[in-house]
């Protein structure tokens, strides 16, 4: 029976699973989490045992080789890869070629704080298991079909045809959330209105009609939308400007300033995880406010979506924060009535998977980019699309 382990690489990170072509099933998982920090861990629980250590592991290419060591990578069909970004030409999983992996380094600019990495991963598979298929799964896919007018910037045309427009992130999670739809006997999925609410570290929502992605907060890089544990979204790029000049920030800075040091820790100041505002809030004013910051521009968002839809059928909460805070839920959807969103407060606090009390289904749905990947490496090994992918780069 044929494996595939799937790799879904974060700056300080790696989480990792192994799946059975039947489902598929996942018989392993696990993550090295805080590479290049002197606490760096490997957790592992599957085929019948559990295993958590302390690790050194002070890059990535010292993490795959404790991660091959664990695992029997030698008995796998293929490794399937989260890619964030692939630009206008890779709409689809794709075989890992050498041409693949210079258009990606060309692409790099695009990306700086997520490629790299993910490009360090595939070389360093590589480089252990040459002969072993690589295949890579981007997250701008689900949203290549965007209307044309939800991509374009409002920026010179130039820039537009050198690929700076709306791509979209999270799609691998938002594939899984629509399949999920489907799966579940939800209309919605097919013929509907739905909005998908990814709310995790990382944070974005998107709209769906009929099926079809209409518009997604994430535009040309991650960083842009909702704010999020470190990130800013949304901002004035007067601002940019401004600290640039006031503060003498160089590129760099500036970029470290808005994924890492702004959302919802930049607004606390004390703590990017939400977990750790809500029991602060109470007796610290600055995690109330970056609680409520977070919540209203949810709200914003899904006011505008049902807008961009025409009304709204369906609401789904995923990510670690959505699938887990009934309370972030709960302040997200007050005063939404006028949607037809009202929450049942008791199905809400125990988290079910239907939360809703109005015309508007609001469901809670565990997403699982992993299995995701698992998915689409098995079909493209059932169905050999890897041997066409060698000469197919749109």
């Amino acid at each position: 029976m044929q494996r595939i382990l799937t790799i879904n690489g974060g700056s300080s990170s790696i989480k990792f699973a192994v799946f059975e072509e039947v489902g598929p099933e996942r018989v392993l998982e696990g993550a090295i989490e805080r590479i290049g920090f002197s606490d760096a861990s490997l957790w592992m629980k599957g085929q019948g045992s559990d295993v958590f250590r302390q690790i050194v592991v002070p890059d990535h290419g010292t993490a795959v080789a404790v991660l091959t060591d664990s695992i029997d990578c030698g008995a796998l069909a293929a490794v399937g890869h989260r890619v964030v970004h692939g630009g206008q030409r890779y709409s689809k999983p794709h075989l890992i070629t050498e041409k693949m992996i210079d258009d990606l380094q060309n692409l790099g600019p695009f990306d700086p704080e997520h490629l790299p990495e993910e490009l360090m991963l595939i070389d360093a598979f590589h480089r252990k298991f040459p002969d072993q298929k690589q295949v890579a799964c981007f997250d701008t896919a689900f949203h290549r079909d965007l209307p044309r007018v939800a991509t374009l910037l409002p920026i010179p045309r130039r820039f537009d045809e050198k690929g700076i427009r709306r791509y979209g992130f999270h799609g691998l999670s938002y594939e899984f959330l629509m399949q999920e739809l489907v799966r579940l006997g939800d209309t919605a999925a097919t013929s509907g209105r739905v909005i998908l609410a990814h709310l995790g570290n990382g944070a974005s929502l998107s709209a769906v009609y009929r099926g079809k992605p209409l518009d997604t907060s994430m535009s040309f890089t991650p960083a842009s939308g909702l704010m999020m544990s470190t990130r800013t979204g949304e901002l004035d790029p007067g601002v940019a400007a401004y600290l640039m000049q006031s503060e003498k920030l160089t590129i760099e800075q500036f970029s470290h300033l808005v994924n890492h040091e702004s959302g919802l820790l930049g607004v606390s100041g004390t703590s990017s995880d939400m977990r750790d505002l809500l029991m602060r809030e109470t007796n610290d004013l600055r995690a109330f406010e970056a609680v409520e910051l977070f919540c209203y521009q949810v709200k914003k968002y899904i006011g505008a979506y049902a807008a961009a839809l025409g009304g709204l059928d369906v609401l789904v909460f995923s990510g670690g924060i959505g699938e887990n805070s009934a309370v972030i839920r709960a302040r997200i959807c007050e005063g939404l009535a006028f949607l037809g969103i009202e929450i049942d407060e008791k199905c809400n606090a125990e988290n079910e998977p239907v939360i809703s009390g109005g015309r508007v289904v609001v469901r809670v749905v565990h997403t699982d980019e992993e299995l995701m990947i698992a998915k689409s490496v098995f079909s493209m090994l059932e169905s050999k699309i890897d041997r066409d992918n060698e000469n197919d780069n749109t």
